[in-house]
């Protein structure tokens, strides 16, 4: 009962700080229209996360996305910095990408088991 109301804080947290990122995509959509578009996937990402904090376990596979697709950014980040295409200041945000997928996987709800249902009724 603990995960699950951990997980749900940690998806509202989350789905409130990229919800948050629509201002910087106001501001940068004519001068980074690229950095626009990935904000718009963030934004529309935390407003999911927001909804999945209601029933985080209905949403598993949603949370799964939001956590993998962290740290894939979080790792495209790490390498744009290594080859010095990016400032250094940009670790912060690989580190607070890697922040939420771990929290994201650790906390996620598990697998449900299916039982098979049978056409003979007891």
């Amino acid at each position: 009962m603990r995960r699950e109301r951990a997980l749900k804080i940690v998806l509202v947290l989350v789905g409130l700080l990229f919800s948050i990122l629509v201002y910087p995509l106001m501001i940068f959509m004519r001068q980074e229209p690229a950095l626009a578009m990935m904000l718009s996937l963030y934004v529309t990402l935390g407003i999911f996360l927001l909804l999945a904090a209601r029933n985080p376990s209905a949403n598993r596979s949603l949370i799964a996305f939001a956590a993998w697709s962290s740290f894939v950014h979080a790792a495209v980040m790490g390498v744009q910095e290594f080859r010095s295409l990016i400032p250094r200041g940009e670790l912060v945000g690989v580190a607070a990408l890697v922040i939420i997928g771990v929290a994201l996987i650790l906390l996620g709800p598990s697998k449900q088991s299916v039982m098979p249902t049978s056409a003979v009724a007891v």
